[in-house]
């Protein structure tokens, strides 16, 4: 439909719109523009801009035709709903039109939104919502005659549909049968929405990846295209599931509409649900007015990733059918909803460039330089590349436009490249052979056989040692507080550390003396190395930057030994008696301490008073059978007064409990000191959480 030369021109054409006020002269592009994409993301299942994106376009193409009525063209997206017809199905219509829903981005939105209810209705006081997930998948219509389902149909273009029947009956969820007659409704068409679980759309592209096919971006592209498929098998395969929410038509044995007998949404979806549908009573809810409805849709953002299906926000509708009528519909949208749409997930950019770092074992990392683009609330210019074998995978090349992705509102990931938006000025990425950090030794690069990354294997330019020591100052390590990564470069580079051990040998008049400094921060800074000799020697073990060696193993094996130096006498067997340690850890553990260089850096590390004897806190934690916290995951946050941090998380793992890092919906109890911050507020946010003083968790641990 589109050659090559247009899809490059409509893309660069459509960054440009997004950032820039555009007048009317350009007012038929942009229709053109918005046309390509629609027909990319209905008809393609292959979007190249994220939601958002497009949703800005949409709204400056409204804002043009309201400031120029004159020029409106009925075939302006703004006229009709998007449509996603293609000729390989029959097209049907249907009972009632499927509209789309206007959209909002925040709290003031939602609030203009009642605002405007209250004035349609004329009601002065509160109005109740219903407040559903938006699902991100593909929308149906479903319709039964005499309790038995006779078609299924795509949205389409809101008034006519593609029927894809034999489709929609592989869907398990969706009943052949359900028994209409019950409400007197002989002819009936729904509303839903077809999905795949986000573990069966992992599965689905981990088969593709091994079958050497195409991945796919979102589960919602697997889930259109299976809708799509001429063979209903293969469109089983897709494990599709769908959620229906709403009734849109129902006529009785005279052809009367039975819906004025129902009176609102809710009733309508435990309607459904008596019948056998699937509905999203879980993730719905009841509001009785404007503000619960929006905490409600500030909870679930905050839990968007713990849902097992795809929502990209929440759809907040006039509970009361009779007030849904008095609001009535634009050629567009309901008046009485509106969706609440979450930080967009993905988004693209050009791929500028790769740096290479070097990690604290050697490994060599490759770093997407990208142009800066809003994704989930933050800017993202630099996107992790793993390794090789993932720029292979993904075919990536330099000035490629890629799409981006940050899921659970965390380290962005590529998804794919757009390759057909290359012009033949891009680049293959040759990963390098030798080390790319030292410039002035050819270092060849070796990997091992079970793993992906490549490592530079003797470091003689100092860049491993950095990432050492960083790693060794931090949180997770040794814990040195006030000692960051930019302190450690700064010291690096003045050539006051040279390995980890000099970090405890520093001179604090000459720190004094830096910009910056001054005598108050260079005591702080002794004050932290001191407390930091002190700690149990499973930090000192994980922060050897020992290969493999991660947190749990490292408490595991100090556990089993009175002082550190007992581990040079140690064979590989030792290790691998002790449970949950395996032969890899135990190999490195050993090979470490047979190295003479690693027993030198020791050596000094207890020459200038690092603890190397086993701590109570290196002791196993025996939990009390039936402690009063047992099952039970907690979080600390804020400062605690009668004990730190981590006595507090090890009393908690007495008592039972778990120590998770994170507000989630998996936590259980929030222990809050002093100052608890924005965890605090999450977790007030949830509303699933028990929020407790550190008062109050002493009392529980020692009743």
């Amino acid at each position: 439909m589109y050659s090559k030369k247009q899809e490059i021109h409509f893309f660069e054409k459509t960054k440009a719109f997004i950032s820039q006020d555009i007048g009317s002269a350009d007012l038929n592009l942009l229709i053109d523009i918005i046309r390509y994409h629609e027909w990319r993301y209905y008809v393609q299942n292959d979007p190249i801009i994220s939601d958002f994106e497009y949703d800005v376009l949409f709204q400056k193409l409204k804002d043009l035709e309201s400031q120029n009525p004159e020029l409106i063209d009925p075939g302006s997206p703004t006229q009709r709903v998007s449509s996603d017809l293609i000729s390989e199905f029959d097209s049907v219509e249907h009972l009632s039109p499927m509209l789309s829903l206007d959209n909002s981005y925040n709290a003031e939105d939602l609030k203009k939104f009642d605002e405007q209810i209250h004035k349609l209705t004329g009601i002065e006081g509160d109005i109740v919502y219903s407040v559903e997930p938006k699902y991100d998948g593909g929308s149906i219509a479903l319709v039964y005659e005499n309790n038995l389902l006779t078609r299924g149909a795509t949205r389409g273009n809101g008034s006519y549909g593609e029927a894809i029947t034999h489709n929609v009956k592989v869907i398990s969820s969706i009943p052949l049968k359900a028994d209409f007659d019950s409400f007197g409704a002989k002819k009936v068409e729904l509303r839903g929405e077809v999905l795949i679980r986000k573990e069966n759309f992992e599965q689905i592209n981990q088969s593709r990846q091994d079958a050497g096919l195409s991945l796919f971006a979102n589960p919602r592209n697997a889930a259109t295209g299976g809708l799509r498929m001429k063979d209903s098998g293969e469109a089983r395969q897709r494990k599709m599931d769908a959620f229906i929410y709403q009734i849109g038509y129902a006529v009785n044995e005279q052809k009367t509409s039975i819906l004025p007998e129902i009176k609102d949404q809710f009733q309508s979806i435990q309607i459904l649900k008596q019948l056998g549908f699937k509905v999203p009573v879980i993730a719905a809810k009841l509001c009785k007015n404007i503000e619960e409805a929006i905490v409600f849709c500030e909870q679930m953002e905050i839990k968007r990733e713990e849902y097992p299906y795809e929502i990209d926000g929440m759809v907040i509708k006039v509970n009361d059918f009779s007030l849904q009528e008095i609001c009535g519909y634009t050629q567009h949208h309901p008046r009485w909803a509106i969706a609440y749409k979450f930080k967009a997930k993905q988004a693209t950019t050009r791929l500028l460039e790769v740096k290479y770092q070097v990690g604290k074992i050697g490994t060599i990392t490759p770093v997407a330089k990208v142009e800066p683009v809003q994704l989930a609330g933050v800017t993202v210019s630099s996107i992790s590349l793993h390794n090789e074998d993932f720029i292979l995978g993904k075919d990536l090349h330099l000035g490629d436009m890629i799409l981006i992705e940050r899921a659970g509102d965390v380290i962005p990931h590529v998804v794919k490249a757009l390759p057909e938006l290359r012009d033949g000025s891009e680049i293959k990425i040759n990963f390098p052979k030798n080390c790319p950090i030292n410039t002035t030794e050819s270092i060849e690069l070796v990997k091992e056989e079970d793993e992906a990354a490549w490592r530079c294997p003797n470091c003689t330019c100092g860049a491993q040692d950095l990432q050492k020591m960083i790693f060794h100052v931090s949180k997770v390590a040794m814990d040195i507080d006030g000692f960051g990564k930019s302190y450690v470069e700064q010291f690096f580079r003045m050539g006051w550390l040279q390995d980890i051990a000099d970090i405890y040998d520093l001179d604090y008049d000459k720190i004094s003396e830096l910009e910056g400094f001054g005598s108050k921060s260079a005591e702080n800074l002794r004050n932290s190395i001191e407390i930091a000799k002190n700690r149990p020697i499973h930090n000192l073990l994980h922060s050897l930057s020992i290969h493999h060696l991660g947190r749990k193993a490292a408490r595991l094996i100090a556990g089993e030994v009175k002082n550190i130096w007992e581990l040079r006498s140690w064979d590989e067997a030792n290790y691998i008696e002790i449970k949950d340690i395996g032969p890899v850890v135990g190999k490195n553990m050993f090979d470490f301490f047979q190295n003479e260089k690693n027993i030198q850096l020791l050596e000094k590390l207890e020459s200038f008073g690092v603890n190397f004897n086993q701590k109570e806190e290196d002791k196993p934690v025996v939990q009390v059978a039936d402690g009063p916290l047992k099952d039970k995951t907690i979080l600390f946050t804020g400062t605690l007064h009668q004990m730190n941090r981590k006595e507090a998380q090890l009393l908690a793992e007495k008592a039972g409990a778990k120590n998770i890092s994170a507000i989630s919906g998996n936590l259980n109890i929030l222990v809050a000191g002093e100052k608890a911050g924005s965890k605090l507020t999450k977790a007030e946010k949830l509303g699933t959480v028990q929020i407790i003083s550190e008062e109050e968790f002493i009392k529980i641990i020692e009743a």
